[in-house]
């Protein structure tokens, strides 16, 4: 049965390359004009994602490899990466971001945050599907249970995070819809009784 659950999750490299798109992406909807709680709320959900994935590869990633191959000195400076990532994260959640260094400390980031997901993707993953392929799956699930666990005290704060990030013509546009979804609901409802 372990082996049919391994091979349901999505292996531990593949996920990592999905956190990487997903975070890259959100960065491309970063804009120097928009409006600060956007910046903000943008801001917000790419320093949670970061510092799960982070918190991920730490304690299960790196020392999967690092028992395998410890001579991989991508391992070995991967760490010293996350901890400028979280100090350039302390920084921008102490600042405003109406605060005229808060869009220079974010590229700082997104550049950090790049070259890293460079070397991971070109040299730790692929090491890790030639040196511990039978692996991939079982790792793949504990990550999964993990994020599960470091996710759900912070699912309020991502929520409100994802919502400021929309524009307030969509947010009216979907509030109408539910609205008048609610309606016809009510209206069909009452109909059959």
């Amino acid at each position: 049965m372990k082996n049919f659950t391994d091979k349901l999750s999505p292996s531990i490299t593949n996920m990592i390359r999905m956190d990487h798109t997903s975070v890259l992406e959100t960065f491309h909807q970063y804009e120097m004009n928009s409006a600060p709680q956007t910046k903000k709320a943008l801001v917000g959900t790419i320093c949670i994602a970061l510092e799960i994935h982070a918190q991920l590869e730490e304690e299960i990633f790196y020392p999967a490899m690092s028992h395998l191959a410890a001579d991989t000195p991508i391992v070995g400076k991967s760490v010293p990466e996350h901890n400028e990532m979280r100090r350039l994260i302390a920084q921008l959640r102490a600042m405003e971001a109406t605060d005229p260094t808060y869009d220079q400390t974010f590229l700082q980031l997104m550049k950090d945050v790049m070259h890293h997901v460079a070397d991971e993707e070109t040299t730790l993953l692929p090491d890790a599907e030639r040196l511990i392929p039978d692996r991939l799956g079982e790792l793949g699930m504990q990550m999964t249970k993990r994020r599960l666990q470091l996710m759900a005290p912070r699912a309020g704060e991502m929520a409100m995070n994802t919502a400021r990030t929309f524009p307030t013509s969509s947010m009216l546009v979907a509030a109408g819809a539910v609205l008048a979804g609610t309606y016809f609901a009510k209206r069909t409802m009452s109909r059959h009784h």
